[in-house]
């Protein structure tokens, strides 16, 4: 499977998986798991063969936030704010400039290896490096505004 969380093998230990696929919904109980080449092969409770497991492809997997522990959202080095976040927070929080023009909301995020990266759409389409402290100033969740220092035009 491709897995986004950081490292990658860390999905194998939020169990239990909600498995929804073809408009189902199934608890999975993970029993164990390891990184692979470029993605992550995990050991499900009951899925005992090929066929099984094979029947599992193209599922999306969710988790119970709880599961996720106290780990925030933020690239190493980095020091979260506070209140902290995750990615998922962040998805549909409108993004400000300083000076209070607006630039879109967040799509999505994803790692380059030097930095994480936002995709803004607005009027236009962003790709801002999610520095916080420097690029990103601010990440107000209660009004779900992120404040970035960031020059429109680009």
């Amino acid at each position: 499977m491709y897995s986004y969380t950081s490292p990658r093998e860390n999905v194998v230990r939020y169990s239990p998986w909600c498995l929804l696929q073809d408009g189902r919904e199934v608890l999975q109980t993970v029993t164990a798991g390891h990184a692979h080449g470029d993605g992550v092969v995990a050991f499900l409770a009951g899925i005992n063969d090929r066929d099984a497991a094979a029947a599992l492809i193209g599922a999306e997997i969710e988790v119970e936030r709880s599961a996720l522990g106290p780990e925030l959202g933020v690239t190493a080095g980095e020091t979260a704010p506070a209140d902290g976040f995750f990615w998922v927070d962040l998805q549909g929080m409108e993004v400000r400039t300083r000076e209070g023009v607006r630039l879109g909301v967040v799509e999505q995020l994803f790692e380059t290896g030097a930095n994480d990266v936002m995709i803004v759409v607005g009027a236009g389409r962003h790709l801002i490096p999610f520095l916080y402290g420097s690029v990103v100033e601010s990440v107000d969740g209660a009004r779900r505004v992120i404040t970035v220092n960031w020059d429109p035009d680009f």
